[in-house]
């Protein structure tokens, strides 16, 4: 199986886009397709092993129509770059939230998956859901899944009986970030992950979130330090979130702050982490490339997932969810950065039994089997 389809969340999001760097940097000789937006050449232009299809080119969106109106097939260019793939690994976090047209979704998809190839999941958490008719219905898909590796135990055992359903920590635990570039400074920095509260199914937020975090950075300038607020996906609303957030601080300290944006360029906003003093992490994986880094991070959890992650990992460190975000006080995250940062480095050797199965697929030498729990 020397090409594969990569499915994956694709609206240059930096942790996303993280999970399909890992994928093929761990497998050089192995060919892998994406279909995504063109501007991904530019974000992937590094990886030979990767082709992408761009779903926004004039010849692919008017083959799609064609056979549309024809009434043949909605996506045909998706199912026939599929077909010719030997199997599909599907990668991403949160990949299996209920919406509200999942029947329609899922079926959309499922008519997408040739059921004669394999088809791995690796990376994910599941739900939120509320209709246990979802959770039945993506039961009945798993058991004919040829692999499914949970990133959290809860997901887990919702599917441990499940015969291909495994367990590992983060995919991006494993990654070999490098560290800051340039001379090191006496000036320390902050940097604070943002996200709209209003985009992660948190309605009435954003105000109160926008003002949290401009206290925040207001109190870490008055300590010295220069803080840089961090837009992981601007699809998503961060971008937003960001810029409300610099306009809330006070004029005369506006020196002080700065934005930085992902948009196509991974080792830019590696980089602004790695030379962080601390992380206030909003963001899934800045909480976790924070820890990567060795830093020292306060997670403003927005879903349970974050603190599924945090109870898995062992940290024990201080952290505020939206339920008391109102009483959140910028003197407890300062304090809070006091503390040890998380040693990962078990997590990170753990993290790379995601690919158990897919090294006994693509591998001369595989890993072994992949634990089902984080203990080492």
């Amino acid at each position: 199986m020397n090409k594969l389809l990569i499915r994956a969340y694709t609206e240059f999001n930096l942790g996303d886009d993280l999970f399909i760097k890992v994928l093929c940097e761990r497998y050089p000789d192995k060919r892998f397709i994406l279909i995504a937006p063109g501007e991904y050449k530019r974000v992937f232009g590094d990886l030979p092993n990767l082709k992408i299809y761009a779903s926004d080119a004039l010849w692919f969106r008017g083959v799609n129509f064609v056979f549309k109106r024809l009434k043949l097939h909605k996506q045909f260019m998706q199912q026939l770059i599929g077909n010719l793939c030997g199997g599909t690994v599907h990668i991403g976090g949160s990949i299996f939230m209920q919406g509200e047209h999942w029947r329609e979704y899922t079926a959309e998809m499922e008519d997408l998956r040739n059921k004669s190839k394999p088809y791995y999941v690796l990376g994910a958490n599941f739900g939120p859901y509320t209709d246990e008719a979802y959770y039945d219905t993506y039961r009945r898909l798993f058991a004919e899944y040829t692999d499914i590796c949970f990133r959290e135990q809860a997901s887990y055992e919702l599917f441990q009986t499940l015969g291909n359903v495994r367990l590992a920590p983060d995919i991006i635990f494993q990654m070999k970030v490098p560290p800051a570039r340039g001379p090191e400074t006496a000036r320390k920095t902050a940097a604070i992950s943002v996200i709209r509260p209003s985009s992660k199914a948190l309605a009435g937020f954003d105000d109160l979130y926008y003002e949290k975090m401009k206290e925040i950075a207001v109190y870490f300038i008055r300590q010295g330090y220069a803080v840089q607020l961090l837009s992981f996906c601007r699809h998503e609303g961060d971008e937003e979130a960001a810029e409300a957030i610099q306009t809330l601080v006070p004029a005369d300290l506006q020196r002080e702050i700065g934005i930085v944006r992902y948009r196509t360029r991974m080792d830019e906003m590696l980089a602004t982490l790695a030379a962080a003093d601390c992380v206030v992490a909003s963001r899934f994986h800045a909480m976790i490339l924070g820890w990567v880094l060795g830093k020292p991070v306060f997670p403003v959890a927005y879903s349970k997932k974050m603190v599924n992650v945090m109870d898995d990992a062992g940290f024990h460190g201080g952290y505020a969810d939206f339920s008391r975000l109102a009483a959140l006080q910028p003197e407890e995250v300062y304090a809070a950065m006091a503390a040890e940062p998380l040693d990962v480095s078990a997590l990170a050797r753990q993290a790379e039994n995601h690919f158990a199965r897919l090294d006994d697929e693509l591998s001369a030498q595989p890993l072994p089997e992949g634990r089902r729990s984080y203990e080492s």
